[in-house]
């Protein structure tokens, strides 16, 4: 078994890459090629979860990483007060022809890369093509990860950050300050979108922080930082102006709270999901309808993703002779 820590799997596994694997973890998704059951989450008085997440992907053509790889993973608010990651947890895949363990990967840094993959694959497909503004809400790991992922898929012309802490959003800004383009820290969630053409959210925030006049005509906006039914980064009227798009449309209506929450409210229906990501890269949904639409994608991150990319790091590491071999029986 090859054992991947946070700096193996960062040079295995370039954002580039990762936008390309997530592509096809997507459309294995919804072409029916995966088994999946939902995640198995708890969740602690104080706060804590802990999940596991299965997914067996189905060999085809269009999909070079298949086979079966399991997340195992804690998600500790507590964490950035310590100088640490919200998540922490391992990535597991097994060998597909003999079911022994093939590789053990740094979960937290799988899961900072492949998310923000992730929302390049549908920021790719739904921003407009000019699109070039980018507000980042969150100055932690994903919000790093989702500067470099934005870049990759749109020429960005300016970026904006903002943190409950100033001072995050502040050193974040700084740290960036070789991109060909200027990264500024933002005094309030609103000023950041102010004219933004892309919106990423990525704080965790229990209740929302945008609103629908927040998010001009034409943006698209990527909700990454909740995942659970009960917190949102989007009040309802914001997510009612949107045409949106999910990577898993199930855990969805499961576990985002900017769609539970006003489905259990009576102010819009599941209907509201127009489509997943996977379905679009099959081309049997249609994304952005026109210049003035605002865009939303939904991310919850799916088993599928996790597994997509631990197979895809392991195959790398083989090709290239790479990672530490543990014997494993």
């Amino acid at each position: 078994m090859i054992i991947f820590d946070e700096r193996d799997v960062r040079s295995l596994y370039p954002m580039k890459e990762s936008i390309e694997s997530m592509r096809a973890a997507l459309r294995s998704f919804s072409a029916g090629a995966v088994i999946q059951p939902q995640r198995l989450m708890l969740r602690t008085p104080e706060g804590d979860a802990y999940a596991v997440m299965p997914s067996y992907v189905g060999p085809s053509a269009d999909a070079p990483d298949a086979g079966f790889g399991i997340k195992v993973i804690a998600v500790k608010p507590g964490n950035p007060a310590r100088g640490l990651p919200v998540n922490a947890g391992l990535v597991m895949v097994f060998d597909a022809g003999t079911g022994r363990p093939a590789a053990l990967l740094d979960g937290a840094a799988v899961t900072a890369i492949r998310t923000a993959a992730a929302s390049a694959a549908a920021t790719d497909l739904l921003a407009r093509p000019d699109a070039g503004v980018l507000a980042i809400l969150g100055a932690g790991v994903q919000a790093r990860s989702h500067l470099a992922a934005m870049a990759e898929v749109r020429t960005l012309r300016e970026a904006r950050v903002w943190s409950r802490t100033p001072a995050r959003a502040a050193a974040f800004a700084a740290a960036a300050g070789e991109l060909p383009f200027p990264v500024t820290a933002a005094a309030s969630p609103a000023a950041a979108a102010d004219g933004a053409d892309l919106v990423c959210t990525v704080t965790g925030s229990v209740t929302p922080l945008l609103d629908a006049p927040h998010i001009a005509p034409g943006a698209h906006v990527n909700a990454v930082g909740s995942s659970f039914p009960d917190k949102r980064e989007l009040t309802a009227d914001l997510v009612a102006r949107c045409a949106v798009f999910v990577d898993g449309r199930r855990a969805a209506l499961a576990e985002a709270g900017e769609i539970v929450i006003p489905v259990a409210a009576g102010r819009f229906g599941p209907e509201v999901i127009r489509a997943e990501i996977g379905e679009l890269l099959l081309g049997r949904a249609a994304g952005r309808r026109d210049p003035g639409e605002i865009t939303l994608f939904k991310s919850l991150g799916i088993a599928v993703e996790d597994a997509v990319a631990g197979l895809h790091i392991a195959r790398r590491a083989r090709e290239l002779g790479r990672g530490r071999d543990v014997p494993f029986g």
